[in-house]
């Protein structure tokens, strides 16, 4: 009994809820990760160009190096209203470590931003999302997964390859998943959870003095064996959480759940699409779930041949969007609706109006996930994210849409306990040409927009629009009601947004009057520490404090087959060395290179006997 209690307590004397997965993964180092190393460094200096511009690592993108335990007492400018009693965390890609080669922005580890608020004073606190990727690497000392921004070309092939071998043998530990957590923040069931959407989701929890600790991973007691999207949706009159994870082994490539205001995931639902794709986002109704099938496809020959990065669009394909009964049992009642192609990264809202199922959403054509790579500035400049009006009619199996913006317009985020019914206002960011935040909009949808709009100003459907001056740069902003429920105006509340001042390299966080959106804020909270732009926010409300955690048991780790084969090892590691050793280097201008078509050779050979030895 004595040893089972013991179980319950993880190595920060943390407890855990029945369904959370304690996360001790079992890295090894020794003579086969070293020779990994050494090879991945070969395969880097032959095949990757260094000289290629990181934008996301440097500047405001650039990471901070460590973790901020909770600064109280901050300079407060103007009152924070008593509503925003509670905690306003924000999630972001910040590497602890720097990328072996390229670095896309969606790769950084996760680090969440938190801003603590109790009557009218402030605390801040930032702390890494305790991720088993992370964990990893820190055993390492450096980065060791694989990345986004490597795979593109010949060379993010022979990336996989190393990664893979990391994983047979045994070097990395891949039970708990890869996943950095660092996209979005959502609350359910009495939990905190940190998404990515390669991964499930981890548990945080949000201490009385705004510290974060990281709880575990959660599973829903065995019963969630798939990624899980970083955009589920909570319905705010049921309470159930809405949800989907999407693959590309093998169909289905999707797979919808739904998760009940108790905290039970029900039976999977495979949802049958043509091949595998990204799909970031979905959106659900009183009676339906939306899913995407944009034509973003998982092409890894594409990667190699056109050199792109491993998803390619294909713009000779159409936009579907299948609308399901969302306590379907299977996907035989999805009613599928085409439109031109495109993108969608974020979702605002959707609703039912009579026949007609109703989507608000970014919407962007054309994209290239190259934009935000940081390796082209040309592509970053040309983004161009609109906000549009989707709608599908049950009845006749017609679907329009209307541009509600110019351009450009992400992170949309409505008056929560709207989600999945029809509400009028929609605030977003408004991005200049290097996806940074230059101000916020608040969208009418009660109002046309104005024809042959340029840019995004107040005018038509643009009723309000936050600018945050020369120099001045924001995040998502969360809508937080003055009071609870609906029965005040839907644009009674504030939005509540960091920020950061490229002039004097300090950050703040801002907060607005959404009915207004008054130029002059209720309050901006001076920041110690700079914060780097990051993806979601959400506001955790001082009730959720009294809803606290409930503890039980972990589940016991996957058990780790015996890797002590020293014979093998010794073997491997004389064969590998004796291929390597017939490099042959020669003087360029001075400098000492290896002949590119026998390094390939090498590479190739060595990858093959890495792969055999590795079993």
């Amino acid at each position: 009994m004595a040893e089972e209690k013991a179980k319950l307590v993880n190595d920060d004397g943390v407890g855990a809820e029945k369904g959370i997965l304690e996360v001790k993964p079992s890295p090894q180092k020794g003579l086969k990760s070293t020779l990994i190393d050494w090879l991945e460094q070969l395969i880097v200096k032959v095949m990757y160009d260094s000289s290629q511009p990181q934008h996301y690592l440097s500047g405001n993108f650039g990471p901070v190096p460590t973790e901020t335990p909770p600064t109280h007492n901050l300079p407060v400018k103007g009152h924070l209203p008593e509503c925003l009693n509670g905690e306003f965390v924000r999630v972001g890609p910040n590497p602890k470590f720097p990328p072996v080669a390229a670095y896309h922005w969606f790769d950084g580890d996760g680090m969440i931003h938190g801003l603590r608020i109790k009557d009218g004073k402030a605390t801040y606190v930032s702390r890494f999302v305790k991720t088993s990727r992370l964990k990893q690497e820190e055993f390492f000392g450096g980065s060791k997964f694989m990345k986004v921004g490597d795979l593109k070309g010949l060379f993010g092939l022979l990336m996989v390859n190393i990664y893979k071998l990391r994983e047979k043998a045994k070097v990395l530990d891949l039970s708990y998943g890869n996943g950095t957590a660092n996209t979005n923040l959502i609350y359910h069931h009495g939990k905190l959870l940190a998404l990515q959407e390669a991964d499930k989701p981890y548990v945080l929890k949000v201490l009385e003095d705004g510290d974060l600790q990281t709880l575990g991973m959660i599973d829903y007691d065995k019963r969630l064996a798939h990624s899980f999207t970083a955009h589920p949706k909570v319905d705010p009159v049921t309470g159930e959480m809405f949800t989907f994870g999407y693959g590309h082994e093998g169909p289905p490539y999707i797979t919808y759940r739904v998760i009940s205001k108790d905290g039970f995931m029900h039976d999977p639902v495979p949802i049958t699409i043509s091949e595998p794709i990204m799909m970031h986002d979905f959106a659900i109704t009183e009676n339906y779930a939306i899913f995407l099938d944009l034509p973003l496809y998982f092409r890894p020959k594409d990667m190699v041949k056109d050199k792109k990065l491993i998803y390619s669009f294909d713009a000779s394909k159409k936009a579907r969007f299948g609308v399901l009964p969302r306590y379907a049992k299977d996907d035989l009642l999805i009613r599928w609706f085409e439109l031109p192609n495109c993108f969608i990264f974020h979702n605002a809202n959707a609703w039912e109006e009579g026949d007609e199922v109703v989507l608000i959403t970014c919407r962007l054509e054309n994209p290239d996930l190259d934009m935000v790579n940081g390796e082209v500035k040309e592509k970053i400049e040309n983004f161009s994210n609109e906000l549009y009006e989707m709608r599908f009619n049950m009845k006749s199996g017609l679907a329009s849409q209307k541009k509600l913006s110019a351009s450009a317009v992400d992170f949309p985020r409505v008056n929560e306990y709207y989600t999945g019914r029809k509400q009028r206002y929609v605030y977003g960011t408004i991005l200049d040409s290097i996806a940074k935040v230059k101000g916020i909009v608040k969208f009418d949808l009660h109002t046309e927009p104005e024809a042959g709009k340029e840019k995004i100003e107040v005018g038509g459907n643009v009723v309000g629009v936050f600018d945050l001056g020369p120099g001045r740069f924001g995040s998502e902003a969360v809508f937080v009601p003055r009071e609870p429920g609906t029965t005040c105006e839907e644009d009674d509340g504030y939005l509540i947004f960091f920020a950061h001042d490229e002039n004097t390299g300090k950050s703040a966080v801002n907060v607005i009057d959404a009915k207004t959106m008054s130029a002059d804020p209720v309050a901006v909270v001076e920041l110690p520490y700079r914060v780097p732009y990051g993806f979601h926010a959400f506001f955790v409300t001082e009730s959720y404090w009294g809803q606290g955690m409930i503890f039980g048991a972990i589940h016991e780790p996957p058990q780790k087959e015996s890797v002590n084969q020293k014979s093998q090892c010794l073997r491997f590691v004389f064969l590998s060395f004796r291929r390597v050793s017939h490099i042959r280097t020669r003087k360029i201008r001075g400098k000492e290179r290896s002949n590119s078509r026998k390094h390939l050779y090498i590479i190739k050979a060595t990858l093959e006997q890495l792969k055999e030895q590795a079993y």
